[in-house]
C-alpha cells in the first residue's frame, strides 16, 4: 500500500495544538455553546432550571458534569423543529435519521455550520490520506441520510473531484471504479463486501484497481473486517466516526499513517464517557457510553448527547486530539442471550477466522420454550459451497462461538449469495422473540 502520511504544512495548526490550547478552546467555546442552547431552545431552559443549574455555573470543563444529559427520546419528543435554537428560516438545510423505531431524530443546519461541516470531512478525507486534486466515489446515500452530502461538501472543500454515485446498483458501481479510476471510496463497510462480491462476480481483480483509501463509517466494523478489505484491494481501509445528531460524519476519524483509533475534532465536539448506568462520567481509558457535546453549531447545539456507542477515549498519538476507540457495538443493539452480553461485532469476529466463509451474515433471535436462541446465518465461498464443506465451517463456527464469546448458537451454512446484500447500513440483528415478552 501506498505511504499516504502528510507532509509538512499539511495539518491545521490546531491539530498539532498542545493539550493545553486545545482545553483553553473547548471551555471558551463550551461556555458559548451551552448559553446559546439554554437561551434559544426552551427544552434546555427548562430542563436546566428544573436541575438548577445555569449557564453561569459553569466555570470549568469538569463543571460540564452539572448538567442533565439529552437523549434520543428528547429529540423526538421536541420533532420535528422543537430543539433549533435559530429561527427556522435561518436555517438552509435539513437532515432526519431512518426512524425505524419511532420518529426521526431531525437536525437542521445554519450556512455557517454547512461550512463548519464542509472543514471537517476535508480533515477527515486528510486525515485518511486523500488530497487536493484526487478523485472521491461517494457511495454513501444521499438524502436525508447525512453520510452522502455530508462526505460530498467534504470532498468539494478539500479540492477532490466528486463522484456522486450513492448507493445501490452495484454492478454500475464496479463498472465506474474501473472507468473512472478514483483515487478513494467513502462508503459503509458492508456495502463494500458486497462492491468486493461484484469485483469477483465480474473475473476483476480488486488489486487492480485505483482506490487507494477506502473510508468507511455509520456501523462498527471490526479490524478483521478491515484486515480483508485491504488485502482484497490493496489499499488503506480508515475508520470514519459521525452521527446525525452530532452534525453527521466528520466527528472523528484515524489517521492513515497510525489507524490506532479515531482523533476527535476536539475544536467542536467535546467528547465524555459515561458509566451506561449511573451517569457517573469515567476516567480516560475506562470503556463505557460515549458522550458529545458540540461547541460550534448554531442551528442545532447538543449538550451531553448519550449516543449508546460504546468506546474508551486515549491520548492522541498522530494528532494532539484525543482518540477514540474503535466502535465495538452500541448500548442498545447488545444481545442478552442467557446472560450473556453479545454484540454483533464479537460474531463477526469469530466468523471471519473460518476460512470458506463469506463475511456476509445475520443474527435470528429467537424463543424456544422459555429460553432465547441465536442462530448464526452465513455463507460460503464460491469454492467450498458444497453440502459437506458448508456442515463443518458450521460447526467450527460454533466451536469459535461458544469458546469465545461464551453463547451456544445454531449455525447454518448457506450457499453463496444466501445472504441478503445490504446498500446501506447492514441488517445484522432479526428478532423473532414475542414481542412483549423481550
Amino acid at each position: 500500500m501506498e505511504d499516504l502520511a502528510p507532509k509538512p504544512g499539511d495539518l491545521e495548526p490546531i491539530e498539532t495544538a498542545s493539550r493545553d490550547e486545545i482545553e483553553a478552546l473547548q471551555l471558551e467555546r463550551l461556555k458559548w455553546s451551552i448559553r446559546h442552547a439554554y437561551d434559544n431552545v426552551p427544552f434546555y431552559r427548562k430542563k436546566y432550571d428544573a436541575a438548577k443549574v445555569h449557564p453561569d455555573d459553569l466555570k470549568s470543563l469538569e463543571d460540564l458534569a452539572r448538567f442533565p444529559f439529552t437523549t434520543k427520546q428528547d429529540l423526538r419528543d421536541n420533532y420535528p423543529f422543537g430543539m433549533f435554537a435559530v429561527p427556522r428560516q435561518e436555517v438552509v438545510r435539513i437532515h432526519a435519521s431512518s426512524g425505524t423505531t419511532g420518529k426521526p431524530t431531525v437536525v437542521g443546519y445554519t450556512r455557517a455550520d454547512i461550512r463548519m461541516w464542509a472543514g471537517l470531512m476535508a480533515r477527515a478525507f486528510r486525515a485518511a490520506g486523500l488530497r487536493k486534486g484526487d478523485i472521491l466515489h461517494n457511495a454513501y446515500g444521499y438524502g436525508l441520510f447525512t453520510g452522502g452530502l455530508g462526505a460530498h461538501y467534504g470532498g468539494e472543500e478539500l479540492g477532490m473531484t466528486v463522484i456522486p454515485v450513492s448507493g445501490g446498483m452495484t454492478s454500475r458501481q464496479v463498472a465506474l471504479i474501473n472507468d473512472f479510476r478514483p483515487d478513494g471510496i467513502a462508503v459503509t463497510p458492508s456495502y463494500m463486501l458486497a462492491i468486493l462480491d461484484e469485483f469477483r462476480a465480474q473475473g476483476l481483480d480488486p488489486r487492480e484497481s485505483s482506490l487507494k483509501v477506502g473510508i468507511f463509517g455509520a456501523e462498527p466494523w471490526t479490524n478483521a473486517m478491515r484486515a480483508e478489505i485491504e488485502e482484497a484491494f490493496d489499499m488503506h481501509a480508515v475508520d470514519l466516526y459521525g452521527l446525525s445528531e452530532i452534525i453527521g460524519p466528520g466527528v472523528a476519524c484515524e489517521c492513515v499513517e497510525t489507524k490506532d483509533g479515531l482523533h476527535i475534532f476536539e475544536d467542536h465536539f467535546l467528547p465524555e464517557i459515561i458509566d451506561g448506568e449511573s451517569g457517573k462520567v469515567l476516567e480516560d481509558g475506562e470503556t463505557g457510553e460515549l458522550v458529545f457535546t458540540s461547541l460550534t453549531k448554531e442551528a442545532f447545539p447538543i449538550i451531553r448527547y448519550r449516543t449508546r456507542d460504546l468506546t474508551r477515549l486515549l491520548p492522541g498519538t498522530a494528532r494532539s486530539f484525543r482518540r477514540m476507540e474503535k466502535v465495538t457495538g452500541r448500548s442498545d443493539d447488545m444481545i442478552i442471550l442467557r446472560g450473556v452480553n453479545v454484540f454483533p461485532t464479537q460474531i463477526e469476529e469469530q466468523l471471519l477466522k473460518v476460512e470458506g466463509l463469506s463475511p456476509h451474515f445475520q443474527i435470528e433471535l429467537g424463543r424456544e420454550g422459555r429460553m432465547d436462541s441465536m442462530t448464526i446465518k452465513a455463507e460460503a465461498l464460491a469454492d467450498a459451497a458444497d453440502e459437506a464443506s458448508r456442515a463443518q465451517m458450521a460447526d467450527k463456527l460454533k466451536r469459535l462461538i461458544k469458546d469465545m464469546v461464551g453463547v451456544t448458537t445454531t449455525v447454518e451454512v448457506g450457499e453463496p449469495g444466501a445472504i441478503p446484500r445490504s446498500q446501506g447500513k447492514a441488517v445484522r440483528i432479526i428478532d423473532n422473540r414475542p414481542k412483549g415478552d423481550i
